[in-house]
């Protein structure tokens, strides 16, 4: 189940099939759960080092309870993350399995790689993991300590991890797929991007490329004054780059924080898109809520302007 391209699956949730491109959409096929939204990287393309929002980890009994929901509601992929660092909690293998037992055919996590040692990765496969990717942003040691904000050893972990957990996944048969997807930066960053994919890529499933994100307008200085093209809204790929209006995270995959706020970006780095609660309310009633729907509408007239969303889609 967890083999075959990634990108495919990446697709399928960027494109907004006509059916979905109503106020009320159906189910979204996918959805990502933040078991924790603390992060061990401070990188300066991610807002989450700005601590907008408190950081914190998901209650279990709101998780189960949350996956008997999505499930019953029609979703059939959900991630292990959001927008902290999974690998960061011991219960990561636990949340994966009780995900398999709730009868989801697709369980996936995308890791900075930094914790993603030999003991956790295979715990994690045994558990039934699908897919896991790595997130691989930087070009060498020197630049992953200036991006990521920690120290520079630890993009050795990095690599040595990935690694491993190609290893592990073949060792033990397990059917997981292993990816890693990298920023494709311009000029002379994107040429040294190109030496990192050049060494992992024959060891993995696939390896693809992302633009830049604005991250909902909430970075990006430091990367503009090196000369980095920055995407606005979320276009989804590097090579197969969505129109940011109407934006397809507002339609076919859902979000789920910590605390339990449903929210209708993939930067809600400061919880101003929570579009319903999930700890008062059912998930198809906040996914139908009139919030989302106002805000859809607009996405779909092409217009966000006077929108929540506005500051991301045009920027730059």
């Amino acid at each position: 189940m967890g083999r075959g391209k990634i990108t495919d699956r990446v697709d399928a949730i960027t494109g907004i099939a006509d059916d979905r491109r109503v106020a009320a959409p159906p189910c979204p096929k996918s959805c990502k759960i933040e078991l924790t939204a603390r992060c061990n990287f401070k990188c300066s393309f991610c807002a989450t080092a700005e601590k907008l929002r408190d950081k914190g980890d998901m209650d279990w009994d709101f998780y189960l309870k949350l996956l008997k929901e999505l499930r019953r509601s029609g979703v059939e992929e959900v991630g292990m993350f959001y927008l902290g660092e999974s690998f960061i909690l011991d219960w990561l293998p636990d949340a994966i399995r009780a995900a398999k037992e709730e009868g989801f055919p697709y369980v996936f996590i995308t890791t900075n790689g930094s914790l993603a040692t030999p003991d956790k990765v295979r715990a994690c496969m045994e558990a039934g993991l699908d897919s896991m990717k790595f997130s691989l942003n930087y070009a060498d040691g020197e630049q992953f300590s200036d991006i990521a904000r920690v120290k520079e050893s630890i993009w050795d972990d990095v690599t040595r991890n990935l690694k491993d957990a190609a290893r592990i996944r073949d060792e033990g048969n397990f059917d997981c797929g292993v990816y890693a997807s990298y920023i494709k930066y311009d000029g002379d960053q994107g040429e040294r991007m190109q030496a990192v994919v050049d060494e992992v890529e024959p060891l993995l499933d696939q390896v693809y490329s992302l633009p830049l994100y604005s991250q909902a307008d909430l970075v990006g200085v430091a990367e503009n004054e090196q000369g980095w093209t920055i995407s606005g809204g979320n276009p989804g790929r590097a090579d197969n780059m969505r129109d940011p209006v109407p934006c397809w995270s507002l339609f076919t995959e859902a979000r789920v924080t910590y605390d339990g706020f449903l929210s209708a970006c993939c930067f809600d780095h400061d919880g101003r898109f929570r579009m319903g609660d999930l700890k008062t309310q059912p998930f198809m009633e906040a996914w139908h809520a009139q919030k989302f729907q106002d805000l859809r509408t607009a996405h779909l007239s092409g217009d966000v302007r006077e929108t929540v969303c506005s500051a991301c889609v045009s920027y730059g």
